[in-house]
C-alpha cells in the first residue's frame, strides 16, 4: 500500500507530501484535509492544488536549471 501511495502522490504533483514535510504532519492527513475542504467548499481547495503544484514545479524547474551562481 505504501508504494501504491507513493507512486500515486510523485504521479500528482507531490503537493500533500511537500506540505505534510514543510508543516510536520503526514501527508495522508494533508491529503484528507484537501478532500473534506473540497466536499465543504465544493472544489474550491483545488484551485489551490493546482497553484501549488504549479509552483512547485517551477521552483523545480528553476533549481535545475541553474546549478551554480556563475550560470546566471
Amino acid at each position: 500500500m505504501k508504494r501504491l501511495t507513493d507512486y500515486i502522490e510523485k504521479q500528482s504533483f507531490g503537493v500533500c507530501n511537500a506540505l505534510g514535510n514543510r508543516l510536520g504532519f503526514s501527508s495522508s492527513s494533508v491529503r484528507l484535509s484537501f478532500v473534506y475542504a473540497s466536499f465543504f467548499t465544493f472544489g474550491s481547495p483545488i484551485v489551490l492544488y493546482f497553484a501549488l503544484a504549479f509552483w512547485m514545479n517551477v521552483r523545480r524547474a528553476m533549481r535545475r536549471q541553474r546549478s551554480t551562481v556563475w550560470d546566471l
